[in-house]
């Protein structure tokens, strides 16, 4: 089993402390999924965890994930999601209310295509 994080955000960080959310072009994500297949041995699982706050920022699309996933020649065997319960799930006056109300963190299990 291999187990990543990444950052969720797709955008540039403008300093060091920045890249533990942004995740400039994917470029983490990318490699992860890129490189997961050589990694697995037979029957191994990588775990995804993400949230779909990029999506509805509509700075990723569900379709763009799922194309690499496709495309680094893994399929998803299951996915389970939860909603946040953060404070600022519930802050009415922050900018980004909506997209909080809205996000879907998921725990993607992921497998070689066979």
């Amino acid at each position: 089993m291999i187990v990543c994080n990444p950052p969720w955000l797709p955008v540039r960080p403008s300093c060091t402390i920045e890249r533990t959310i942004y995740d400039h072009e994917s470029s983490m994500l990318r490699g992860f999924l890129g490189g997961l297949a050589a990694h697995l041995a037979p029957g191994g699982e990588g775990w995804l965890i993400l949230s779909d706050f990029a999506e509805h920022l509509g700075l990723r699309t569900r379709e763009e994930l799922l194309a690499m996933i496709k495309g680094a020649g893994l399929k998803v065997i299951d996915r389970l999601d939860v909603r946040p319960t953060h404070p600022k799930v519930s802050d009415a006056d922050d900018p980004l209310h909506a997209a909080r109300m809205a996000e879907v963190t998921s725990l993607w299990r992921l497998a070689i295509c066979s």
